[in-house]
């Protein structure tokens, strides 16, 4: 079957007060600053949320068998996450954008049934993150049936 691919690229930096220890999910922000308390946080300070994205792209992730790729590149070391999009999602948060393990959406979610949250990150990359240097690429990449 052929396949449709849509891409976005957001760019953030890394955070001294990023953990990344949740069990559940994985957010990027648009906010600078983070309080230890976030720990499902591994990027502040990003030039996109869900209302700067592509009208192309999310029509794309609200489809019912959207597939979302997460790379994350910071310093030559990167990870990946598979997610699914939905048609439940509302993509109007103004700041936030959280991939999320379970099926919950709500205005923050990006794709859920997520493969990693962000305790599942190596922790080489993640120790990249805290330094707050560090720019962050991240690529997402929708593929919807065609």
């Amino acid at each position: 079957m052929p396949t449709k691919k849509t891409l976005e690229t957001i760019w953030a930096y890394g955070h001294k007060n990023l953990q990344a220890t949740h069990p559940t999910t994985l957010m990027i922000t648009k906010d600078h600053h983070l309080l230890p308390s976030g720990n499902c946080i591994v990027a502040v300070a990003a030039n996109k949320a869900a209302p700067d994205l592509n009208p192309e792209f999310k029509h794309a992730l609200n489809q019912p068998n959207a597939k979302l790729t997460i790379l994350i590149e910071a310093d030559n070391t990167s990870e990946t996450i598979v997610a699914s999009g939905s048609t439940e999602l509302q993509l109007t948060h103004l700041t936030d954008l959280v991939i999320r393990k379970s099926p919950f959406v709500c205005s923050r979610t990006l794709a859920i049934q997520a493969d990693k949250a962000s305790n599942n990150l190596s922790r080489t990359l993640i120790e990249k993150l805290t330094n707050p240097q560090q720019k962050i690429k991240i690529t997402l990449t929708i593929t919807t049936p065609s």
